[in-house]
């Protein structure tokens, strides 16, 4: 599978097929490749830079609206990575999509709120995911986009190095204030249920995730901390703070 970059991802993994020449991927096991035992997905969650490819990559998908195009390949003999591949058996092209059927992508530039929208099919009412990301910044959507084929609406929000925030995009300008209002946003829309509505935090979002839930009145349903970092020294403008949140502080 190509990235979005056009960097190159691949895995592989060794079966030995019935007797008809089938695999059943919830009930066999891989014996050897880029992972061992059984893992129905394993071709995709295994999937890593191929030899040659830059170093440090991280798949992520910028656009969700498009999918990724995975080549799926049955290769005569085993594969190693030391090794040419085996001559090509058969091959099927399959798309991995971020966006369910019907699930709704929604810009949203409200009272100063930047972020993306994502709503399952149907009328709802639905619970719902407020997303925050870490320190790299921009809006990162393919988290809500998949929250919502699961049938969570989810609000994917900007709060730094996003060019339509105020100020420098290398500074955090906004605080307590600004992640109340978008999560208020949230839980007033009308196909949202109001008191179901959590906070998933990545990095330095897990900061932001616990100061919502403790400094600003707010009382989310559920918090998801992931990978959140033990302290930092950036600074987070409080409402009346005219500190300008600049600091050499990286994500973590």
């Amino acid at each position: 599978m190509h990235s979005e970059d056009g960097d190159l991802w691949e895995s592989f993994a060794h079966y030995v097929t019935k007797a008809d020449g089938t695999v059943n991927l919830t009930q066999d096991h891989s014996v050897g490749g880029s992972y061992l035992g059984y893992e129905p997905m394993g071709l995709f969650v295994n999937l890593q830079p191929a030899p040659g490819e830059r170093e440090g990559l991280r798949l992520r998908k910028r656009n969700v609206e498009t999918p990724y195009e995975v080549l799926l390949s049955l290769l005569e003999g085993h594969v190693s990575l030391s090794k040419g591949q085996s001559s090509e058996l058969a091959a099927v092209t399959t798309e991995r999509w971020y966006m369910a059927p019907g699930v709704k992508r929604i810009d949203v530039r409200q009272d100063g709120i930047v972020g993306t929208l994502f709503l399952p099919p149907g009328p709802g009412p639905f619970p719902a995911m407020l997303d925050l990301w870490g320190l790299g910044g921009g809006l990162v959507e393919y988290r809500s986009a998949l929250l919502a084929s699961k049938g969570y609406a989810s609000l994917s929000l900007a709060y730094f190095n996003h060019q339509d925030l105020p100020g420098p995009k290398k500074r955090l300008n906004v605080g307590d204030s600004y992640c109340k209002a978008a999560f208020q946003l949230l839980q007033d829309h009308h196909q949202v249920c109001a008191d179901r509505v959590g906070i998933i935090g990545l990095s330095f979002g897990v900061l932001l995730a616990l100061r919502i839930a403790t400094r600003t009145g707010l009382r989310p349903s559920c918090l998801i901390c992931v990978n959140g970092p033990v302290g930092s020294s950036f600074k987070i403008p409080d409402d009346d703070d005219d500190d300008d949140g600049s600091s050499e502080e990286t994500e973590g």
